[in-house]
């Protein structure tokens, strides 16, 4: 029997990552990680500002075995990745939520999203926004539109220090409970 990818082999379902641009990003191969152990593939996309240092791109890279993606491929290119069996974005900031729900596809990674909720593709979402971003309108719109389109969210992560003052951990394997739930 053939599978997907032409191999012969029954294929591991494939996760896409969307990270964006927070400080938790940092922590992202514990993600990459539990879903492995899970049984996924993975291959991460991120927003280019989250390129721009708030996660290690080698170390991503060595977990996956695949590049990181932040820009378009030209036409002649290969795909890098298999089409995706489900996506998890994680952090997922007040920008890319927004402009996701909006429709805004200016980067590949929020590109991604609008198509992966287009064709129904299953989407998780770990939401990393401080407090006075979430309760702007605007914020809480985009949620109940993606909500609408049958985008699952876990509870918000605002980083901010708990009452022994540290920060409290981010929780990366919610993102894939949510992705198990019926």
């Amino acid at each position: 029997m053939s599978d997907r990818h032409g191999s012969g082999r029954a294929a591991r379902p494939f996760l896409y990552v969307v990270v964006c641009a927070a400080g938790v990003a940092e922590d992202v191969g514990e993600l990459i990680d539990a879903a492995r152990e899970r049984g996924w593939e993975t291959g991460v996309m991120a927003t280019p500002v989250a390129m721009g240092g708030f996660f290690d791109v080698a170390d991503v890279e060595a977990r996956t075995g695949r590049p990181v993606r932040s820009a378009w491929r030209t036409p002649g290119d290969p795909r890098p990745f298999p089409a995706p069996d489900a996506v998890v974005v994680a952090p997922a900031t007040f920008n890319t939520v927004n402009k996701w729900a909006a429709g805004l596809a200016d980067t590949l990674a929020v590109a991604t999203l609008c198509e992966a909720t287009g064709l129904g593709v299953p989407v998780a979402v770990l939401p990393c926004v401080a407090d006075a971003l979430a309760a702007h309108p605007a914020y809480g719109e985009s949620l109940d539109r993606l909500r609408g389109m049958g985008v699952r969210f876990g509870d918000p992560y605002t980083g901010e220090a708990g009452e022994g003052g540290g920060r409290p951990g981010f929780g990366w394997e919610r993102a894939l409970d949510l992705l198990e739930r019926p």
